[in-house]
């Protein structure tokens, strides 16, 4: 029988704590504490995430070990994610992993969070197919939208990437600017789901190459609504559902026309999705859609998958300890921590 590893991954990049056991690519557990305190602010607040972590790293980690029902004794490594992240918070994690591993005389393996998001895609869980390589995938999450050639575990090619906003910041932006609570993107694809994405338009960038840009279309929506609003003080209550569905079909749109650009260019049809905003209902419609009309093999992970998580910091920690890469006591936590 194959030798299976049982490694604890600990996620505490942002604003979730999470921690999950894996045994070889097979989640036993997955918890998460997420940081309601947030939202009276419109937005994460680094202070305030780090000293969350501090209060939910011990109780989320015991009952992740509880519920893969293990003692710690029995983890042969411990997993943690080094970065790209808010400084404060790595910290927390990084700091909690060393001195797990070190008291339990363990080997400790630091994560690249955006490495981690892809490599969800080869949990062994049923329903969900892992990818062959190569593969692009596009990460988009509050903080990255990447497109990613990815050639094997730990092999990849940034292909493109956004000069400014990220695609889930455009998305929680817009939000704000609606009045719309912290965090607003899963509000705007709900209310977008009974509005026109017909009705208004908004400026979309010409970037060159596989890049993105989503500054510019924050100020278009911006000055629109600004605009709207002096005429109408109930102008965004009375077409929120519409404002919603235009805002998500150019932010989508956006994303789909540079994927679909690298996919042809490269003459890749397994196409994959990572990161917070691939749970986003349209976005994975218009997947989807594109394995009818280009032929496309996609690639969708579970939504517990989708945003920050544990379960993905150990399917990487497995892979860095078959390859047998391990980190010594010195590894520091990375708030810039680039993919390739």
């Amino acid at each position: 029988m194959k030798f299976k590893p049982l490694i604890l991954g600990i996620e505490s990049s942002c604003d979730d704590t999470s921690a999950a056991v894996i045994q070889g690519r097979e989640i036993l557990s997955n918890v998460t504490a997420n940081q309601d305190i947030h939202q009276q602010y419109g937005g994460v607040v680094p202070e305030l995430a780090s000293r969350a972590h501090q209060q939910n790293i011990v109780p989320v980690v015991d009952a992740a070990l509880k519920k893969a029902k293990i003692f710690p004794n029995q983890l042969h490594a411990i997993a943690f994610t080094s970065g790209p992240g808010l400084m404060g918070s790595l910290l927390v994690g990084t700091s909690f992993a060393k001195s797990m591993a070190l008291g339990l005389n363990v080997p400790l393996i630091e994560v690249n969070h955006m490495q981690a998001h892809i490599l969800a895609h080869f949990i062994e869980k049923t329903g969900m197919e892992n990818p062959p390589f190569p593969f692009l995938c596009l990460t988009v999450s509050g903080g990255h939208t990447q497109i990613v050639k990815v050639n094997n575990y730990f092999d990849y090619e940034l292909m493109g990437q956004t000069l400014d906003d990220a695609a889930g910041e455009a998305f929680d932006k817009a939000a704000k600017i609606m009045d719309l609570p912290y965090p607003g993107g899963p509000l705007i694809d709900r209310y977008a789901q009974e509005g026109d994405p017909s009705i208004f338009e908004f400026a979309k960038p010409e970037m060159e190459g596989y890049d993105y840009s989503f500054s510019g279309l924050k100020t278009s929506i911006l000055y629109f609504l600004q605009k709207k609003v002096a005429g109408d003080k109930d102008f965004i209550k009375n077409n929120l559902r519409d404002l919603c569905a235009s805002i998500q079909s150019t932010i989508i749109h956006i994303l789909m026309e540079k994927l679909e650009k690298a996919a042809r260019d490269l003459q890749i049809n397994h196409i994959a999705i990572a990161g917070g905003v691939s749970a986003n209902s349209l976005l994975r419609s218009e997947l989807r859609t594109r394995e009818r009309s280009l032929g496309w093999k996609t690639y969708i992970p579970d939504f517990e998958f989708c945003t920050d998580n544990g379960a993905m910091i150990a399917i990487s920690g497995y892979y860095h300890y078959v390859d047998h890469n391990f980190s010594n006591l010195a590894v520091k936590a990375e708030a810039r921590k680039f993919i390739v």
